[in-house]
């Protein structure tokens, strides 16, 4: 029997993590058995129809349109202060759209600040890395490797890469907030982002979610998920009487339905497609989204005296919120509900007052100190203004010309690199050739030797470099 363990308010079961190969048996172990044939991978990393619901309800985007949408996310990523500064409100109407998947990793970074951070703090990230960490959270972390997302490609071998930097990056968390630690539901959170982005990257939008997005929803004591709770409960008043004088009535405290919805930001409720959606809303607009998600859901499982017929109990009524039907969590409908609902940051600023007024009558002060809120991307960049050097791109493809003298390398896209090129270029003394030969030979019968040159040496540099983003 695994015992169980508490940790930052959650409960954990430890029944840790270990490596069980035995009699030198090959193969990756898949969470608790080997791996048994090949299965069919989907086209997000999910094996043996884990999402197979979610894909086949996905809304199919024509790939010309496809193209068009990669093209303007590229223009507003080279150009992202003058967005952020100028045309905010189209970046949100395109992040309502869908970003596209194959720019999604670094739009995250980007819409977050994780970039910014990564920028400012170089080199944190590896120092982070290299240090043991305190036992006692990474114990509480390998217990946990093997729960997150187990039929995601990524995530299914024990000791495989997925796990490797979802530890890396939850142990780096804890150094770099030790008066917060680990929190279980910050694992899933963390194995999204890995699953877009690099471990680093993973890393600096993980610590912009836990500290501007969602501050102190992993603290001890869980206090801004349960004030967040009373202030989902006080909008779904405004948004659906019937379903909140249902839960009112049953007692059931918001901390019982809401807490791994917030906490987790639906990655571990939704179908995947709804999931990307939310999230891209989401890591826009700030906290706003997720309660959407949450009153939209209360709503169409509780919103009518019809509805509330088949749960006339406590029991009921949590059993009906844990089995949410699926056609109110499908892609297209819970975007255009989220988009419809009239929902501001205002609304739930003067909510957290209230709510936060009445802590402190029954409860007292606060806990957990939290820095404030930032609701979303515009507040973010509002609040701490970036420099044009920490929003340059750095390319991650180094081109060497077989004809520049050896050792020059030059950055493609580097202004400093080519002038530097240049003034070493003039300082070499080229002597007079003895006869004269044709600038264009013809070329060799046999190229493989000089391609497969620049393909290692691209490889290379390109595994080594800061940036590991794959795009276009």
């Amino acid at each position: 029997m695994a015992k169980t363990e508490r940790g930052n308010g959650l409960d954990f079961a430890t029944d840790k993590l270990t490596d069980t190969g035995k009699g030198g048996g090959f193969g990756a172990e898949v969470n608790g058995g080997a791996i048994q044939g090949e299965d069919r991978v989907d086209k997000y990393g999910f094996t043996g129809g884990a999402q197979q619901n979610s894909e086949e309800s996905a809304e199919a985007i024509p790939i010309e349109v496809l193209r068009q949408r990669e093209a303007k996310w590229l223009d507003m990523l080279n150009n992202w202060d003058k967005w952020m500064a100028k045309k905010h409100r189209k970046v949100k109407e395109r992040c309502q759209k869908g970003i596209p998947p194959s720019l999604r990793g670094r739009a995250w970074l980007y819409l977050t600040g994780g970039k910014v951070k990564r920028e400012q703090n170089q080199g944190r990230f590896q120092e982070l890395d290299d240090q043991t960490g305190d036992p006692k959270w990474v114990d509480i972390i390998e217990r946990d490797l093997h729960r997150q997302f187990p039929f995601h490609e990524m995530f299914k071998a024990r000791g495989g890469h997925g796990q490797q930097d979802l530890l890396r990056v939850l142990k780096a968390y804890t150094l770099h907030r030790p008066d917060e630690g680990y929190c279980q539901a910050q694992a899933p959170i963390a194995a999204v982002l890995l699953m877009h982005m690099p471990a680093e990257d993973a890393f600096w939008v993980l610590v912009q979610m836990c500290e501007k997005y969602l501050p102190g929803y992993y603290s001890t004591g869980l206090e801004a998920i349960q004030l967040d709770g009373e202030i989902l409960y006080a909008l779904l008043r405004r948004v659906s009487p019937a379903a909140h004088g249902h839960l009112r009535k049953h007692k059931l405290e918001p901390i019982l339905c809401m807490t791994e919805w917030f906490m987790c930001a639906f990655s571990r409720t939704l179908p995947w497609t709804s999931v990307l959606r939310v999230w891209d809303m989401f890591l826009f607009e700030g906290v706003k989204i997720v309660f959407k998600v949450g009153l939209v859901l209360l709503k169409c499982m509780l919103g009518s005296q019809e509805k509330l017929k088949s749960c006339q109990g406590l029991y009921e009524t949590m059993e009906l919120l844990r089995a949410i039907q699926p056609q109110y969590m499908q892609e297209r409908f819970l975007v255009h509900e989220i988009i419809e609902l009239s929902v501001s940051e205002k609304d739930i600023e003067r909510e957290h007052h209230a709510q936060l007024r009445r802590w402190k009558e029954s409860h007292g002060d606060l806990h957990c100190k939290s820095p404030p809120r930032m609701h979303g991307a515009k507040a973010i960049m509002n609040a701490e203004p970036p420099s044009r050097q920490d929003l340059r791109q750095r390319p991650t493809i180094i081109v060497e010309s077989p004809l520049a003298p050896a050792g020059d390398k030059v950055l493609a896209g580097d202004a400093k690199g080519r002038r530097k090129a240049n003034r070493e270029q003039q300082k070499i003394t080229i002597p007079a050739p003895e006869e004269t030969h044709n600038p264009y030979p013809p070329p060799p019968s046999d190229p493989s030797p000089l391609l497969k040159h620049l393909t290692l040496q691209e490889s290379k540099e390109s595994l080594s470099s800061a940036e590991h983003d794959t795009y276009l």
